[in-house]
């Protein structure tokens, strides 16, 4: 660097140089004036006065010049310093902007590795999610085939206590995620309480410090006068005040206790109701049921009672008393059938067991409640605030919503057999025959296995029972009649998730289906939508007449758009040729309905009064704004069978 700089001298420098050589010259070369001889001439005389004189002339020309060669030589070192300042500086950028380039360089290569190490790890741990997904599999299908080697060797009586284990399981599974709802919604509210807590605190703390200024700014003696004055007062009001609060707190001690009293009957009716419900469902004897449907309508009575002395909301309350109503009347409804002579049918126990689980679930949830009473929620809860207990009442009134899936039958559906049995006069098939009739009737779902699993006996058949797996594992179920062969039941195990069918569809795919069974001579009856499945009722219609007896229920999924069950077993066993003659015409039946009912529509209808079949006119009436189904004898004109038609959002249904 300090050869450059030598290099790079300014001429200035060089003119500095040139000129002192100069001046150096000319005093050396200069000749000799008289001024300098003399100054000479004196020396050598030794005349100090004309030396001096001359000795200080030169002097001053000489400074003169040295200075103005100074300032150049001071001015071109400066310029140089600069120069080479510059020169600096620009060597030192430059070497930043390197090293700068080798940090970032160094940088992007760092991130390169560390993308390249991330990328391997996600590759690792695809690898091992697959590895245990695989396993998982292998896991899945060991336990399948372990299962299917159990279902076959399985007896009936252990199928049902597997059925009724892996339901408990399934109910207790649900009630250990309703638990952990329950106490995410009881940790919510304990949070927002401590907010309102703190708030609370730190507005009192405030309003305290606020006052104690204002206090200290008062002076001691107008401040003690008015303490005492105001102490005079208070002490009198505090008296009265005092002895209103008791008062006050004994009324709300009294009228917290009687609400708790009301929630503890609530749960002794809830708990005597759902005993009765569930000896219902396994109850054959006319006497039994009988008495335990009179127990079931005084429980809905005492619940009605109660619900109306606890402070719930308009529509929990609503909620609650329409499901207890419900249950009311439909235990009202089995006494009448009782009392005329008449068996509770298969599909009306099925709904009395909805009413079970439903009422199962409402037990548990106030047993809960009263359990785990929380004193200070249980006073908001009386003075009418919003909190967890209302919450709880609130979940309570939607759950009681929830409808079985027989209480969507269409009219006269579960009444089994009337009549002579048309399956007893076919002639009978073996096991081996009826699994070549499964893979026959269900061809279009490319079974993979099909099994054997035993036989079912009931009053109206005895069948023979299947198990299938298609290629996605997806497992069905399916039974054969011993007479005849035909297909009466069938269902597949699969979850329909979306919406991609409309009803309308459905019904096209459904009567597909059955037209590929031989079953041609149907009508659609009743169809409802149960969240992602349609259910269809066919009956079958000869020569214009609805036969309610031979009735036919198909469910389609709304996903796949395909059958995924099928009850013929009323079809099966009433279907034959009948005589449809009828004494009365449409226009005579119609004149002996009540004056009050508008007619919408009309057909004639077989239907099942007393265990035998009877022939009528069908109506479809409106009152005001409500439906009804009137059925009038088309031979002696009275009126056999009324229904309430009641809508919902799954669909229609009958009361």
């Amino acid at each position: 660097m300090e050869k450059k700089i030598g290099k790079n001298v300014s001429s200035g420098a060089e003119k500095v140089e040139t000129v002192e050589k100069k001046i150096s010259a000319e005093e050396v070369d200069a000749p000799k004036t008289k001024t300098t001889k003399s100054v000479e001439k004196t020396a050598n005389t030794k005349k100090p006065a004309v030396k001096k004189s001359t000795k200080k002339t030169l002097s001053k020309a000489e400074k003169k010049e040295r200075r103005a060669a100074d300032k150049r030589v001071d001015k071109a070192k400066a310029k140089a310093e600069k120069k080479e300042e510059k020169a600096l500086k620009k060597a030192e950028l430059k070497q930043k902007k390197i090293e700068k380039k080798a940090a970032l360089k160094a940088k992007k290569l760092a991130r390169k590795e560390l993308i390249a190490k991330k990328c391997a790890e996600r590759k690792q741990a695809k690898l091992e999610k697959r590895a245990a997904i695989r396993e998982k599999k292998i896991e899945r299908r060991a336990e399948k085939i372990a299962r299917r080697e159990m279902l076959k060797n399985e007896t009936k009586a252990e199928k049902q206590k597997r059925i009724a284990r892996e339901k408990k399981e399934r109910i207790a599974l649900k009630k250990q995620r309703a638990e952990a709802r329950q106490k995410a919604r009881e940790d919510r509210h304990k949070a927002r309480q401590a907010a309102h807590a703190r708030k609370a605190s730190d507005k009192k703390h405030r309003r305290e410090q606020k006052t104690e200024r204002k206090a200290n700014r008062r002076g001691f003696g107008g401040w003690l006068a008015a303490v005492i004055s105001l102490g005079v007062a208070c002490l009198a009001l505090a008296t009265v005040v005092t002895y209103g609060a008791f008062e006050m707190n004994g009324m709300q001690v009294a009228s917290e206790n009687g609400y708790r009293s009301t929630l503890y009957e609530m749960v002794s009716v809830s708990e005597d109701m759902e005993n009765n419900l569930s000896k219902l469902r396994v109850s054959a004897g006319a006497d039994e049921q009988r008495r335990l449907l009179t127990d079931v309508l005084v429980d809905t009575a005492l619940m009605e009672s109660a619900l109306e002395r606890i402070p719930v909301d308009q529509a929990t309350s609503t909620d609650i008393s329409s499901f207890v109503n419900r249950t009311g009347r439909y235990a009202s409804m089995l006494l009448s059938r009782l009392a005329a002579g008449e068996p509770i049918t298969e599909s009306q126990m099925r709904t009395a067991a909805a009413l079970y689980e439903i009422n199962s679930k409402l037990y548990g949830e106030l047993n809960e409640l009263a359990t785990h009473l929380d004193a200070g929620d249980f006073t908001d809860f009386v003075n009418g605030n919003a909190g967890d207990i209302s919450d709880r009442f609130g979940e309570m009134g939607k759950m009681t919503h929830e409808q079985g899936e027989e209480i969507f039958d269409a009219p006269f559906a579960g009444h089994g057999n009337v009549g002579e049995n048309q399956l007893a006069s076919l002639p009978e098939i073996t096991s081996a025959e009826a699994k070549e009739r499964v893979s026959e009737y269900l061809s279009a779902y490319r079974f993979k296995t099909v099994d054997y699993t035993g036989e079912t006996t009931s009053p109206m058949m005895t069948s023979y029972n299947f198990t299938m797996r298609d290629e996605n594992d997806v497992e069905y179920f399916a039974e054969i009649t011993k007479n005849g062969g035909k297909l009466a039941f069938f269902d597949a195990y699969e979850e329909c998730t979306e919406k991609n069918f409309d009803l309308e569809t459905c019904d096209k795919l459904a009567r597909e289906f059955l037209a590929e069974l031989g079953i041609e001579d149907v009508e659609a009856v009743w169809l409802s939508d149960g969240g992602m499945v349609a259910n269809l009722t066919y009956a079958a219609n000869t020569n214009g007449v609805r036969a309610y007896p031979d009735l036919i229920r198909v469910r389609v999924c709304e996903s796949k758009g395909r059958v995924m069950g099928v009850d013929a077993r009323g079809y099966l066993v009433n279907h034959h040729e009948r005589d449809y003659n009828a004494e009365l015409t449409e226009a005579e039946a119609k004149s002996l309905l009540s004056a009050g009912l508008e007619v919408t529509g009309a057909n004639r209808a077989l239907i099942p009064v007393h265990g035998s079949e009877t022939l009528c006119y069908e109506f479809s009436c409106k009152y005001g704004e409500d439906e009804y189904l009137v059925y009038i004898d088309a031979r002696s004109g009275e009126e056999v069978q009324l229904f309430r038609v009641r809508q919902s959002a799954r669909g229609s249904y009958l009361e």
